[in-house]
Formats: C-alpha cells, structure tokens, sequence
C-alpha cells in the first residue's frame, strides 16, 4: 500500500479515503491518532492490523461534536458536565453504550465505549467531512512510543495505513485523560493534561484515581487503552531516576548511555549535547518532549541505556511519570 501524505488543505481527501473504509492518521493536540470509521468493522479491523494491536484493548471513538453520541451512548448529567467543562479538550470520557450501536470490536467486548472530542480544528474538520465518528488510538505500533509529529507516524506506518495528514508537532504530547462515568464513582483509568482535581471542581465530589503503572490480569479485558499491554516503551532500555540522584548518576553514566531530563538537570550534570535531550524548564515542555525523545534515541544505533529525569507529580507531571515508568518497566537508577 503506498501511504499518501496529505497537509491540512487536503483534509476532503482523508474524508474521502475515510468513507471508503481506509485508515487515515490524523492529528490531534495530545498524539496523531489512528483514524477509521467506527461504525465500519472491516475498517476498525484494519487499525487493529497496521498498530499489531490486541483484540481485547478497547479503542477511543473520536467525534467532531457532541451531537454525534447521542446514537451510541447513555448519557448522565455528570458526564454533560464534564463535555461542557473539558470539551473540546484532552478529556476521554468512557460511558455505558446503548444496545446494538457500537460494535464488540471497537469495544473490546465491554458494554461501554471512550468518546473524545479532540482540540484540533483539522482533526474536528476530517471527522465532520467523513461523517460518521472515527475510532482515534495513537498512530503507533502497539506497545511503542506515541507518535508527536507526521514523521513519528510516517516511521511506523508508511505502507499499512492510506495516508497522514501532517498538521505539524502535537502541543500536549502524552494521551487524554480518561475517565469512567459508567461506574458508581468517577474513576480516572488514565492520566492525562485534565487534572483529578478539575475534574472533581466541576462535578462536586469524589474522583477516584486508579490510574497505575501495574497492568490489569491477562485474563480481563482493560476498560481503556494502556492499562493491560506494554506501552509507550522503545527497544533501547530506560531507565528512571530522580533529580537527587542526578550527580551519582552521572558519575556511573557508560560511553553509549544518554540521559533525557529537564535544562538545570542537564547543567548539573555537565552533559554534552551529544549525551541529553532536553525536557526543557517547565513540566508542559517536559511532557511534549518525552516521546518525541525516546523515539530518536530509540533510531540511535549506538545508544545502549535512556536514563530519563521523573517530575514533579502534580499536575501533567504525573501524566508524565505514568508513560515513563510504563516506558521503563518501573526501573530505577540505584547507585
């Protein structure tokens, strides 16, 4: 299959290729998605095939407005709030389906769905010219680093999918948050840019984070990607390790090791250019360059270890600290 490389003025195109049952990568402001139409199965299937993805990992539908759920979903007055609060926005928002109108494919099996409604306006423009809701996972081979650029999906996907459509480098870089409204208490499965406490600001009361770098039973099916399945992680290994731990490290750093981590960091520890990618000053800039990074060293061939910096974790920074430590299998630098 020759992959097609389309720009923001070709979206009637990827609309086109769309409606025809073919996968189009689109971009959003978290991660380029995955895009086909969700109510054609012999489309959804070919997402599964190009990203190598599990069957039973669920995957996210993703709408132009909220006026496309009402034929799939249950929706509560919880949940609106959350559309009206976060939405257009880094917010995935899991609710119970309506008999018959999602297919078991898209689903993983499970008697609910994610919905997004992204804050890009070309990825909102595909959607609407394609007509029907699109299922939207990260533009990647399964398991690995999610894709921040057209490059990124271009390197993975060129040759599986129909086209790309390049609308330049995401602004969040990790996935959205995810949600579930279809349990007794809102309960976060995934971190994300929308924060526990927004999240319980706007619906006055409790909102369970659940969220963990464990993986769930391999005999259940996840609720929403990147609970049960290895993610986010490149070839090379990686490891973690705290700012405190900065100078020992850099005294047991080998030839062929690098080391991603925020610029005082990365002065600390007199490291060359050669050596470190920076994470930048600011927790916003760290996380929009954590995938980015892991991918390039990943291409190195001489890079043997990625020792990459952990956050703060407020806010974004414990987005970022769930991909990493997902990234790095939970492993740490001890002296």
């Amino acid at each position: 299959m020759k992959t097609e490389l389309l720009t923001s003025n070709d979206i009637k195109r990827a609309g086109e290729l769309l409606r025809a049952g073919e996968v189009v990568a689109f971009p959003t402001e978290t991660v380029y998605g995955l895009g086909a139409d969700a109510t054609n199965e012999t489309a959804v299937k070919k997402v599964f095939t190009a990203k190598g993805r599990p069957a039973d990992n669920p995957l996210i539908m993703t709408i132009a407005d909220e006026k496309q759920l009402d034929e799939f979903v249950l929706i509560s007055q919880a949940a609106r709030q959350l559309m009206t609060a976060f939405w257009p926005g880094s917010l995935t928002i899991i609710l119970p389906i309506k008999p018959k109108k999602v297919a078991m494919i898209v689903t993983g099996g499970l008697q609910t769905v994610a919905f997004r409604l992204p804050d890009n306006d070309v990825a909102r423009v595909v959607i609407r010219d394609a007509g029907v809701p699109i299922v939207g996972p990260s533009a990647n081979t399964s398991g690995k680093p999610s894709p921040t650029t057209a490059q990124h999906v271009w390197h993975d996907m060129n040759g599986k999918i129909a086209a790309i459509v390049d609308d330049g480098p995401t602004q969040i870089g990790v996935e959205s948050t995810v949600i579930d409204m279809s349990a007794n208490v809102p309960t976060i499965l995934r971190p994300g840019a929308v924060t526990q406490q927004q999240l319980q600001d706007v619906l006055g009361v409790t909102v369970i984070d659940a969220t963990s770098t464990t993986s769930v039973a391999s005999d259940v099916t996840p609720k929403a990607p990147g609970m049960k399945y290895r993610h986010y992680a490149p070839d090379k290994k990686v490891v973690m390790f705290d700012r405190l731990d900065a100078i020992d490290l850099m005294h047991s750093l080998q030839t062929h090791d690098v080391v991603m981590a925020q610029d005082t960091t990365i002065e600390v520890m007199q490291l060359s250019l050669e050596q470190s990618w920076s994470l930048g000053e600011t927790l916003e800039t760290a996380t929009e360059q954590l995938f980015a990074g892991l991918r390039f060293y990943d291409d190195e061939a001489q890079v043997a270890t990625i020792y990459v910096e952990k956050m703060s974790p407020i806010g974004i920074g414990k987005a970022f600290n769930n991909r990493l430590a997902k990234a790095a299998g939970n492993q740490e630098f001890n002296l």
